[in-house]
Formats: structure tokens, C-alpha cells, sequence
């Protein structure tokens, strides 16, 4: 069975301690996940290590970053590379999600770079896709994500993508309390491992585990996690509150 994952994305938010007192709201919870179940959590910079440390008598419990540069080395200030994440014991990354896309001019090809430089280091890409409301108005939806995948992340090799996590997030669904049905997000997840198929073969394909990421909350996950082609979410606002998150850890297929 394809890893079951809930993965946290708690974008710019919280101060120093507010993270510290929302990790410690998640042990507090004792989630108990099982073997092919995974909780990735991507905090802010300053805070990685500071949630490596907490999370870290969890076997099923992971920590990620939200970003990283293409380039493993050089004067690009602000920038955090792959080999600094690598050596700080991270073990995932997101790559391209829909707001560095839209607010920093992330295209295809820089993501392509970034998931090569991800997989040098031995870090492992959370790759985003997914459409705007017109895109999904004017029914091409599918024609938009299979561009995606295939411009940033179909020229890997069957033993390179083997295992990859993608999350699919409709952008219209992200911070606007508009949620995709579970249908609709079930059709998109299969058109996506359809993609993986023709490219890869279904062995490869059925590997890989795709995430929901659209305004998924304790409500809704159980429902949206049912569905066969969906592995999980990669949730925003939700997983700022250490209840609400766990409920969605607790609503992961077993």
C-alpha cells in the first residue's frame, strides 16, 4: 500500500514560542500512526531544528521544509540550499507550491531544477500542482496539470520517482473555505496516476502517493482521504491548531 501521509504546511505563522507550544500540543495528543502512515510537518526555517527536536521520539513523525534554492552553494543571499537542509538531518521538502508559484514567479523549469537538487542531496520533494479557478472554469484542468508534471517532474527515471509524494492543491480551494468535493478531488488524483502510468507503468505509479491539499480540516478528511486515489493531505490553516491536526493524522487509511 502507498504511504498514507498528513503533511502540515504551516506557511509564515507563529512566533518562537507559539511553535514551541504547538509541537508540544502535538505530542500531547499521542497520535499513534502505523507502519505506512507518515506526519510531515513543514515549519518555518528558524524552526526545524526546533521541531527535529521535539518530534523526534516518533518514528512516524517527519520534518520539512517549505523551499529551497536550486543552487547548493554560492552568493545568493536570503537563499537556503539543499546540502544546509540535508545536514540538518530534514528528510522532506516542498516544491512549488501554488503561493511561491503565484507571489515569487516559480515556473515549471525552476521546479524541475529544484527536484533534481532535492534528489542530489537525498531530500524528498512534496512536488504541488494544481489549477486556478478560470483554468478549472474553462474544464482544462487536466491539459494544466499534466503540463506541470510533465515540465517539472516526468523527466525523472522510474528509480528517481519511485516513492515521490505530489500534492494536488486547486488554488481556488486554498484559504478561501471553498473545498473541492471529495468526487472532484478523486477525478484529479486519478487523472494524475493515470499520467504516472502511461510514463512509468503501474507498478511505479501505484508507488506513489498523491496528497489533497485544498482547505482540508478534521471535517472533511476522513471523507476526502476515503477515496482510492487519494493518499492524504498537505493542509494549511488547519494545521496550526494541535486537535484539528491530529483528528486529519487520525483520518489516514490504515
Amino acid at each position: 500500500m502507498r504511504k498514507q501521509i498528513a503533511a502540515a504546511n504551516w506557511k509564515m505563522n507563529l512566533n518562537l514560542n507559539e511553535a514551541n507550544e504547538l509541537l508540544k500540543g502535538l505530542i500531547a495528543e499521542n497520535v499513534e500512526l502505523s507502519s505506512g502512515q507518515e506526519a510531515v510537518f513543514a515549519v518555518p526555517f528558524p524552526y526545524l531544528l526546533l521541531a527535529k527536536d521535539n518530534l523526534k521520539g516518533n518514528k512516524y513523525f517527519f520534518i520539512a521544509a517549505q523551499n529551497c534554492y536550486i543552487k547548493e552553494s554560492g552568493a545568493f543571499t536570503g537563499e537556503v540550499s539543499a546540502p544546509m537542509l540535508a545536514s540538518c538531518g530534514i528528510e522532506y521538502v516542498i516544491i512549488g507550491h501554488s503561493e511561491r508559484r503565484e507571489y515569487f514567479n516559480e515556473n515549471n523549469f525552476t521546479l524541475s531544477q529544484k527536484i533534481d537538487v532535492c534528489l542530489k542531496n537525498k531530500l524528498k520533494p512534496i512536488f504541488c500542482c494544481g489549477e486556478s479557478l478560470a483554468i478549472r472554469e474553462g474544464g482544462t484542468q487536466n491539459d494544466y496539470v499534466e503540463t506541470q508534471l510533465k515540465e517539472s517532474l516526468l523527466h525523472l527515471d522510474a528509480t528517481e520517482i519511485k516513492g515521490f509524494v505530489i500534492a494536488y492543491e486547486p488554488i481556488w480551494a486554498i484559504g478561501t473555505g471553498k473545498t473541492a468535493t471529495a468526487g472532484q478531488a478523486q477525478e484529479m488524483h486519478a487523472h494524475i496516476r493515470h499520467i504516472l502510468t502511461e510514463k512509468y507503468g503501474n507498478d511505479i505509479a501505484q508507488s506513489i502517493s498523491i496528497l489533497y491539499g485544498g482547505s482540508v480540516k478534521a471535517a472533511n478528511a476522513k471523507e476526502i482521504f476515503g477515496k482510492p486515489d487519494v493518499d492524504g493531505g498537505l493542509v494549511g490553516g488547519a494545521s496550526l491548531n494541535a486537535s484539528e491536526f491530529a483528528e486529519i493524522m487520525r483520518s489516514l487509511k490504515k
